[in-house]
């Protein structure tokens, strides 16, 4: 296919851009994909109508959690998602 693909989420599907893959501690020490915890963060950027998370949401999913789909994302039926991020102020 020569133009860019879309792909919009249906039902309770929720599209997620992980964070980067290189995470440094504290100490600038760069930390492993395979060492890390087994939770990921992600940026929601498409969601189904019948979702309770929006575009832009931070969400926990596990690492084995979702399907890759090109361009770097995840695709997720909203139930394998563990949490809603919110930043306190």
């Amino acid at each position: 296919m020569s133009q860019e693909e879309e792909y919009l989420p249906l039902g309770d599907r929720v599209m997620v851009k992980p964070f980067s893959s290189d995470e440094k501690s504290e100490g600038g020490i760069i930390i492993p994909e395979t060492a890390r915890e087994n939770t990921q963060k992600g940026t929601v950027v498409a969601a189904g109508v019948n979702t309770t998370v929006k575009i832009g949401d931070v969400v926990l999913y596990g690492k084995q959690m979702g399907t890759d789909i090109p361009g770097g994302l995840k695709m997720f039926n909203e139930p394998q998602l563990f949490a809603v991020i919110k930043n306190k102020k």
